[in-house]
């Protein structure tokens, strides 16, 4: 089972294998991971359990990256910066909460966030 994603000091354990799905399985609605195919109950709650921490730390190690972009991108050293409203419009977030992500994004490239659990920077 995947565990939450760990801070720089930590090691990182690698979450359950998200296999990608052929196009035509991935055209069927009822298709999802091969999960439909799974009878025994207990086997289909651990594969799904699985599948739901794996996106999960997926989805918290991908926020963490478009922080780290998005504090990037508005460095005020870089000569081709972006205001917090362009980094808004890129990402389809709005201005606030593109504010928040820059924020969160500095403190993460200076190691502010460790030993925290995901962080959401709303």
């Amino acid at each position: 089972m995947a565990e939450p994603t760990p801070r720089r000091n930590e090691p990182r354990l690698r979450p359950a294998p998200l296999l990608f799905e052929p196009a035509e399985a991935a055209s069927d609605p009822e298709h999802f991971f091969d999960l439909e195919s799974i009878d025994d109950p207990r086997a289909l709650l651990a594969r799904s359990t699985e599948l739901t921490l794996a996106f999960r730390a997926a989805a918290d190690r991908a926020l963490e990256f478009q922080a780290i972009a998005a504090a990037q991108l508005a460095d005020p050293r870089r000569f081709d910066r972006l205001t917090t409203a362009d980094i808004a419009e890129r990402a389809e977030w709005t201005e606030d909460y593109a504010k928040k992500m820059v924020e969160f994004g500095r403190d993460l490239l200076r190691g502010g966030v460790e030993g925290r659990g995901p962080v959401d920077p709303v």
